[in-house]
C-alpha cells in the first residue's frame, strides 16, 4: 500500500489516502518534524489553522530568506508550487515537500519559459526583472527576482535610462511604473485573486463604512489602487494596520491575511474587499486552500510529493534569486 501510494503521488500529487480514525494531526505532525528534522514554511494566505501550525510564516520575501537560512533536513512548503521551487533552488541538497502538487498559481502559469524567452528576444537591451511569482524557467531567464516587498527598491537601483522588462504581473508592473516614473515593458499576466475585486462593491462598502481605510496589494488592478488609502505588500499591509489610527479596514488581498491582522490588532475591524463573484463576499486563492492538515501529515509521513528539479535549471534560477536576497539585506 505504501509503495503504491508513493508512486501515485510522485506522478500526480495528493490522493485521498485513508488515515486512522481520530488521529490528532497536530500531534503527529509535531512528532514527524522532530523525528525527521523537518520545518514547515507557511504563507499568510493559508487557512488560519495552517498559519498557526507553521514554524515560520511570512510573505514571499521572508519565506525565501527563511528557506535560504534553514538548517532543517526537510522543508515542507505549505503554499503554492513556485514557492516550493524557490526553496528547492536555494537548497538543492535538501528534500523539499509540498502538501499538494496541484497547488499552482495563475500568475506563474501566465508565462512559460519558451514564451518568455521569445518575449525577451523581441526587446533587446532590456534588463529582465521578474516577480517571484513565476516558474523556475522564467527565473532562469531573469537578471533579478523581486517580491512586492522589495520591487520598488530594486527597480530604482537601476539607472533611469536603463530599459527594463518586468514580468509576469502587469498590475504590479503598472503600479511600479506609476511610482517610479519608469516605462518598463510589461508581460501581460495577472493573479486571478487580485483581479476579481469589484470596484463598485468596494465603493459601496466604503460608503457603508466611511470611517474605514481601504488597503490594497499592488497586484490589484489600477482602479482599485487609485481609490486605496494605502498600498503595500502582504507584510506591509500587516504592519500598516498596527500603526494606522483607523479602527476599521477594507482589505484588498487574499483573505487569509485577516487572521494575522485580527491577531495583531484584536480591537480593530477587518472587512474583506468584495469580489465581482456574486456568490462570494471575498477573494480566496483556491490553490492555497488545497493545503490541509491531513495533506501536511501525509507529506511528512511519506516524504512525498517531493520537488524534483533539473540541476542546470536550478543553478541558472538561483543567480537572480540570490541577487534579490543580496539587494534586500
Amino acid at each position: 500500500m505504501e509503495s503504491s501510494y508513493r508512486q501515485i503521488i510522485e506522478k500526480c500529487g495528493f490522493v485521498d489516502q485513508p488515515v486512522k480514525a481520530g488521529i490528532d494531526y497536530k500531534t503527529e505532525i509535531d512528532r514527524l518534524k522532530r523525528q525527521k528534522n523537518a520545518v514547515i514554511l507557511g504563507h499568510y494566505y493559508l487557512s488560519p489553522e495552517l498559519q498557526d501550525l507553521s514554524d515560520f510564516l511570512g510573505d514571499s520575501l521572508a519565506l525565501a530568506q527563511q528557506a535560504e537560512a534553514t538548517t532543517a533536513d526537510i522543508i515542507l512548503f505549505a503554499g503554492v508550487h513556485f514557492m516550493a521551487e524557490t526553496a528547492k533552488i536555494l537548497n538543492p541538497a535538501k528534500k523539499v515537500l509540498v502538501p499538494d502538487m496541484l497547488a499552482g498559481c495563475s500568475l506563474a502559469d501566465s508565462a512559460t519559459g519558451v514564451e518568455f524567452e521569445r518575449f525577451i528576444h523581441q526587446h533587446p537591451g532590456h534588463v529582465v526583472i521578474s516577480y517571484i511569482n513565476c516558474s523556475a524557467e522564467v527565473k532562469a531567464l531573469s537578471d533579478v527576482i523581486v517580491t512586492s516587498s522589495n520591487a520598488r527598491r530594486i527597480v530604482e537601483s537601476y539607472p533611469k535610462e536603463q530599459k527594463i522588462i518586468f514580468a509576469p504581473d502587469r498590475n504590479l508592473g503598472n503600479y511600479l511604473n506609476s511610482v517610479t516614473g519608469r516605462k518598463m515593458v510589461l508581460w501581460d499576466g495577472a493573479c486571478m485573486v487580485h483581479e476579481k475585486y469589484s470596484l463598485e462593491k468596494i465603493l459601496d462598502l466604503k460608503q457603508e463604512h466611511p470611517d474605514s481605510e481601504l488597503i490594497s496589494h499592488p497586484e490589484c488592478e489600477r482602479p482599485v489602487l487609485l481609490v486605496s488609502d494605502y498600498i503595500g505588500s502582504t507584510t506591509a499591509l500587516l504592519n500598516y494596520v498596527s500603526i494606522s489610527n483607523a479602527g476599521k479596514f477594507i482589505v484588498a488581498t487574499e483573505s487569509g491575511i485577516l487572521h494575522q491582522m485580527k491577531g495583531k490588532c484584536p480591537d480593530k475591524i477587518f472587512l474583506p474587499a468584495p469580489s465581482i463573484d456574486a456568490t462570494c463576499g471575498c477573494n480566496d486563492c483556491s490553490f492555497m486552500k488545497l493545503n490541509t492538515m491531513k495533506k501536511i501529515y501525509l507529506a511528512l509521513l511519506y516524504e512525498q510529493p517531493e520537488i524534483i528539479m533539473d540541476e542546470v535549471l536550478m543553478i541558472k534560477a538561483k543567480k537572480p534569486i540570490q541577487r534579490m536576497l543580496e539587494l534586500s539585506k
